[in-house]
């Protein structure tokens, strides 16, 4: 059975259909919309909302060659729509809000010819709408610095604010600026902009109210005052540069004995500080560094000891986050008077050693002398008829003795009376034998 001519008219429809279909399902996926605002906006200020279609980051494909090949579709409620201005693959539209609040902002974009087909690309953002005036507090230094957000004591504040007002919505208005400076200093200006000198470290806060006035033409042809104000502030932490080194303790020091030392730095902590010893005064390098310490306050208390005598000096040097400085110390060390504990016990062994030897050859000699004059008591010669108690000191003294006593007996005996004494004096007579 032949189809009827209704049901391949429905076909070829439904062909063309898909046709027209293909290239836009084909586009999904391989193009972004960037979507950006100049807000947030004040209450009745004019906001411009622009999207861009571009090629996806994983694409390799290039926008077609028509600009006209793509459309833009906005939803923008409650925001009043002021006006629309269509590129090539680009869309902006202002728009005007009434009340403060967070507004969602969203945009697709189909193929030209066919509107209800599948979006090839689509973004959204939330613009912010507020009572009071948009703006930000600036403050920067009259100084050329390293650092970013750096500020320094006893140097200039320039304070400015800055308007951000895209569509002139206050061109006509006149501004007065209140600031407040924490310390008790305030003042009142028509100028944005006022410089401040501030000369002690640490952390403080700008306050700024600012106050706009304009007169608006009213509905019933009268014309109105229109005022809005707005409060901003700003802190920052005043720091000073580090102007040197103070170095407290002794110039001079004996070896093994341990030198104290204090260094105060004349700037804002936090402090790195870094040191090397060396026996001349250099430049101190990076990787040269004995040691590196982080210091929280203007003081660092270190100490080291000598192990030689000479002539030493100590590179320092210290850095914050805005300045560096460097510092030389020279140290002078005189030889120990007191030597080091490694050598005091073998020393002292010796020392007690050789004491011990002199006591015993002292304690010895003085027996010995002893015995040598009691034994001259005693009449060794064989005539005599006393006899010492012990028998076998006799004999020993005679064999050792004898022949010196034999010799020279009155000289002997001359030198034990002076040295010990113990010999009867000179004036009592003295037996003598002939042989």
């Amino acid at each position: 059975m032949a189809p009827t001519p209704w049901l391949r008219v429905s076909r070829i429809l439904w062909l063309a259909c898909l046709l027209r279909l293909a290239p836009a399902v084909a586009a999904a996926g391989l193009y972004e919309l960037h979507l950006v605002s100049d807000g947030p906006a004040t209450t009745g200020a004019e906001v411009n909302i622009t999207a861009s279609l571009v090629a996806g980051d994983n694409s390799s494909l290039a926008l077609p060659t028509d600009p006209h090949s793509y459309r833009f579709h906005w939803v923008h409620s409650p925001l009043l729509l002021t006006g629309k201005t269509d590129e090539a693959f680009r869309s902006t539209i202002r728009a005007v809000g009434s009340a403060p609040g967070d507004f969602p902002i969203s945009v697709w974009v189909t193929a030209d010819d066919c509107q209800t087909c599948q979006p090839v690309a689509s973004s959204s953002l939330v613009l912010s709408v507020t009572e009071s005036i948009v703006g930000k507090l600036v403050i920067t230094q009259n100084a050329s610095l390293p650092w970013p957000s750096t500020y320094l004591t006893k140097t200039v504040l320039k304070t400015s604010f800055v308007l951000h007002d895209p569509s002139d919505f206050f061109k006509t208005a006149s501004f007065l600026y209140s600031w407040d400076f924490e310390d008790g200093t305030q003042m009142v200006t028509e100028d944005s902009t006022v410089y401040y000198n501030r000369s002690i470290m640490g952390t403080f806060t700008v306050k700024l109210k600012v106050v706009a006035e304009w007169e608006q033409a009213a509905p019933a042809a009268e014309k109105g005052i229109v005022q809005k104000t707005g409060h901003f502030s700003g802190s920052l932490k005043l720091q000073e540069t580090l102007r040197g080194i103070q170095v407290v303790g002794p110039t001079q020091v004996q070896a093994y004995q341990e030198l104290p030392m204090t260094l105060n730095f004349l700037g804002s902590p936090p402090v790195t500080v870094c040191w090397h010893l060396r026996t001349v005064c250099l430049p101190l390098e990076d990787h040269k560094c004995h040691r590196r310490e982080s210091v929280a306050s203007t003081a660092y208390n270190m100490s080291t000891i000598f192990m030689e005598p000479g002539d030493y000096c100590f590179s320092i040097r210290a850095e914050n986050v805005i300045s560096r400085t460097h510092q030389y110390y020279r140290v002078q060390v005189w030889p120990s008077s007191i030597q080091p504990a490694v050598f005091a016990f073998p020393c002292a062994t010796i020392i007690t050693m050789m004491l011990a030897l002199i006591m015993y050859m002292t304690l010895r000699n003085t027996s010995h002398q002893k015995d040598m004059a009691e034994v001259a008591d005693f009449d060794f010669s064989p005539m005599s008829d006393k006899k010492p108690e012990h028998p076998t000191e006799a004999r020993c003294c005679q064999m050792c003795c004898l022949p010196f006593l034999l010799e020279t007996p009155s000289e002997y005996l001359e030198v034990a009376r002076e040295n010990h004494g113990l010999l009867p004096p000179l004036y009592k007579s003295v037996k003598t034998y002939t042989v």
